[in-house]
């Protein structure tokens, strides 16, 4: 079913026993971090807290919903799918990102159903839109009236965690199309935050060339709230020849609706919670943070753009969207575990012999990737590493790479380690890469933004990489292992008797 909005997937979490409601009050500061923690550590529902109240004990009258993609199962019904079914997400997205030629002209007509609702899911705009039941402007804006969350201690300020930032280049170029991204925004007045986008994503793209363009501030829509599909949509690796809208409407199988916004030349959805209007200064920075982050550590405070508010609207009741990063397991590390199936089929279809690709969640989301592959000739697992480097731009920041052999399971780290250990020469079978760009978040690399990468090939090795006769790996016949498969009941021994070997 097509969720058109944050409610129509509120009521489908909430009939299926994946939402509660907590009518006690619960403390934006610190209180709703600690909360959450504990939820996302056994896998717990989504909450929306009825009650919340600031610091002060004030109540805001103003719901929070938050963990609401804390297990794999929400993102992948967020997405309208099962997860097994979120690897498809991936297949379709490896079809839109690099079609191939038809190879005949039965495979064309097998593309052209694809293709035809693609085009068909361009959004629609309307008149009318529950999100702007509510305007606010001039003195009426005042942020502090929204229930922001403090996530930890000896923060700054209240940090607005899940904003979905729309923003529109200066030309009619396509890499200056409707860009939709997740950037935290410090709140440093009644009207004013610090937006923190690094420069590889595309808000802050957008940014750089308009201040190349023009004169005057870019403008910029925060939006709180909308339906999971177009919150999904910004995390995806969307083909730039995509809107991030238009995925959204091919993800819910129905067309986004937009509206235009009141103060800014820009377009969002017609059925989100709240929107923030306003305009990213060119030339005015504020420090910003320290802040809890995804690392587990706070990051140092950098200098990032103001954004001025112009408008607020906003549903007549509306709910206010939030989370935390930290150390996982966190939402963030959820949405990169669900995320990982979806990335498979597009290294596949530039690397047919990667078998799986695995980013472990203590690896905070993407700093470690673990790749099987099947080999092929000697040098082929370097080729491998360097590509999950280089493809997609979501792992430009990766650290670590470790390439095994399909005989390996990628996700299993006793494997993996079996492998690192018996498989691996440290002089031979480690690439170390320096001056790399790398996240400025990582306190262990020598320079803020600038730093090495390295990559294990953990593959058994061919001549020429070694001149030595390689080991042969143990087995049991088969009739054997099937053999006390079948006896293993009427032996009497404790376990399930289930086979090891591979």
């Amino acid at each position: 079913m097509p969720y058109a909005s944050l409610r129509d997937f509120i009521d489908r979490l909430e009939s299926s026993g994946r939402l509660v409601r907590v009518t006690a009050p619960v403390s934006t500061h610190l209180e709703m971090t600690e909360i959450q923690t504990r939820l996302l550590a056994e896998k717990g529902p989504a909450v929306i807290f009825e009650n919340p109240v600031g610091p002060d004990g004030k109540p805001y009258g103003m719901p929070v919903l938050v963990n609401l993609f804390g297990t794999v199962e929400r993102v992948a019904w967020g997405m309208d799918r099962e997860p097994h079914q979120l690897r498809e997400v991936g297949e379709t997205l490896a079809f839109l990102r690099q079609p191939e030629p038809p190879g005949g002209f039965r495979e064309a007509m097998e593309m052209l159903p694809l293709l035809k609702t693609v085009m068909a899911m361009k959004p629609k705009t309307v008149s009318r839109a529950p999100c702007q039941e509510v305007v606010l402007q001039g003195e009426d804006i005042d942020l502090s009236k929204l229930p922001i969350q403090g996530c930890w201690p000896g923060e700054p300020a209240p940090l607005i965690t899940w904003p979905l930032v729309v923003t529109k280049g200066p030309s009619g170029k396509r890499e200056d199309a409707f860009n939709l991204g997740i950037y935290r925004m410090q709140v440093t007045g009644k009207n004013t935050t610090l937006m923190r986008w690094l420069k590889h994503r595309g808000g802050a793209q957008h940014h750089q060339r308009w201040k190349n363009a023009k004169s005057e501030p870019l403008p910029a829509a925060i939006v709180l709230g909308a339906d999971p599909g177009t919150i999904l949509a910004a995390v995806t690796p969307v083909p730039d020849t995509l809107s991030e809208y238009q995925f959204a409407g091919l993800l819910r199988g129905k067309k986004v609706e937009l509206v235009d916004c009141k103060t800014v030349p820009l377009k969002v959805p017609a059925e989100a919670e709240i929107i923030i209007e306003g305009h990213v200064s060119l030339d005015e920075y504020g420090d910003e943070g320290p802040y809890g982050d995804h690392t587990g550590y706070y990051n140092s405070v950098e200098q990032f753009p103001v954004f001025t508010v112009s408008c607020i609207t906003m549903r007549k009741k509306p709910i206010y969207l939030s989370t935390f990063t930290g150390r996982p397991p966190d939402e963030p590390s959820v949405l990169g575990e669900a995320l990982n199936e979806v990335f498979i089929p597009l290294f596949q279809q530039q690397f047919p012999e990667i078998v799986d690709f695995w980013l472990p969640p203590e690896g905070c989301s993407y700093r470690i990737a673990v790749v099987s592959m099947k080999k092929a000739y000697p040098g082929h697992a370097k080729r491998v590493l360097l590509g999950v480097w280089s493809y997609l731009r979501q792992f430009m920041y990766t650290k670590w790479v470790i390439v095994v052999d399909d005989d390996i399971d990628a996700r299993d780290w006793k494997d993996v380690m079996w492998a690192l250990s018996t498989r691996m020469d440290p002089a031979r079978d480690i690439t170390v890469i320096e001056n790399t760009p790398i996240d400025y978040l990582d306190f262990a690399s020598p320079e803020s933004g600038l730093g090495s990468k390295i990559g294990l090939d953990a593959t058994n090795k061919w001549p020429p990489e070694t001149k030595r006769e390689w080991g042969e790996k143990l087995y049991m016949e088969k009739q054997v292992v099937e053999k006390v498969t079948e006896r293993w009941a009427e032996l009497g021994l404790p376990g399930t008797g289930k086979p090891i070997w591979k």
